[in-house]
């Protein structure tokens, strides 16, 4: 692959790893007073996402299949559980399957990267990603190329974010065609399902350190990020790896995620390799001492992270063991299916 590809796996580690895949720039109503540009529509925009009505829930929630990978903590007499998500999703998959249901139903608390249902934690979220009034304008040439995009993927409501920030959003989008969406990742729902059991969510991580982590301020980068973003998305190959990782994710494929350097082909230069693992291992430690502090509160916490936080030697399984707490992997449905086990 040319390098070009490299920055798009790069950010589709995103919908495994970071909330930013699920942010809803309208979560602040600002947004909504800027103006946007006046294009054409396409021929034909993605279905949109929609809501299951009773009756289709009902159903999801008697064929309902477990997916990801499940890990149990135990402490002191104790069971909490790191759920590895995908911050996209099939509008099947909405429901969690019995074990994982379970073990979300038994914990006190659900922890999540960021507590999705704060409408603080959304309005800064939405104000990171908006695009700053100080910023440099990105060259005539790119800006087109940008709104082209943003017209083919009929998203013109994320103009207002940041340039290198709608390139992220566009990816996470691209998957729509083949079914999968931001808006079905399963982090919303387990933040929906713990209102309703009135158990209490917490954030492991802040919006401003996600914002910081993701995007630059250095106009040089946001516009080589924006342009090899584009080459990607504009290649067409960003539809078949948001659709790769998401099955790779719903088939608890750890050994495949845990090489994902190795196959992503964005790894491959000093600076990308830096890259990753800022995105992905350099944020573990902080979350793995925000599940310690929660457990070290006496309750039982349901951790959902982006699975590749779960992975490799340095994810929060491995830390969470090294700070003396068992942690054995749950083996879930989808995965005993590929091996041929049965329950």
């Amino acid at each position: 692959m040319q390098r070009q590809s490299r920055l798009l796996n790069l950010a589709m580690a995103l919908s495994l790893c970071s909330g930013l895949a699920q942010a809803a720039p309208e979560a602040d109503p600002s947004l909504k007073d800027i103006p946007m540009p006046a294009v054409a529509a396409p021929a034909t925009c993605p279905a949109k996402a929609t809501v299951p009505g009773k009756s289709e829930m009902q159903a999801m929630v008697r064929d309902a299949q477990d997916r990801g990978l499940l890990w149990r903590v135990s402490h002191d007499g104790r069971d909490s559980w790191l759920y590895g998500t995908s911050h996209v999703g099939r509008r099947e998959w909405l429901m969690p399957g019995r074990t994982v249901m379970g073990a979300m139903m038994k914990s006190d608390k659900l922890a999540l990267e960021l507590n999705v249902l704060d409408p603080e934690v959304s309005k800064s979220l939405a104000q990171g990603m908006k695009a700053r009034d100080d910023a440099p304008e990105l060259s005539a040439a790119l800006a087109a190329r940008l709104e082209l995009q943003r017209e083919k993927a009929c998203a013109q409501d994320i103009a207002p974010l940041r340039p290198d920030a709608q390139v992220v959003a566009l990816q996470a989008l691209a998957g729509r065609p083949l079914g999968v969406y931001p808006d079905y990742g399963v982090d919303m729902m387990l933040a929906g399902m713990a209102a309703g059991l009135r158990k209490p969510v917490v954030g492991l991580e802040t919006p401003e350190l996600q914002i910081r982590e993701l995007f630059s301020d250095d106009p040089a980068q946001v516009s080589e990020s924006v342009s090899e973003g584009l080459k990607q998305l504009e290649s067409g190959k960003a539809p078949e790896m948001v659709n790769l990782i998401a099955d790779l994710w719903a088939d608890g494929r750890q050994d495949r995620l845990e090489n994902y350097a190795d196959w992503c082909d964005c790894a491959n230069t000093p600076h990308e390799r830096a890259q990753l693992q800022r995105l992905i291992d350099g944020r573990n430690p902080g979350m793995a001492d925000g599940i310690v502090n929660l457990l070290k509160e006496g309750d039982t916490v349901f951790a959902a992270v982006g699975a590749l936080h779960m992975v490799g030697p340095h994810g929060l399984p491995v830390l969470l063991r090294k700070k003396g707490y068992k942690v054995e992997r749950v083996p879930l449905n989808a995965l005993k299916k590929k091996q041929g086990v049965t329950q």
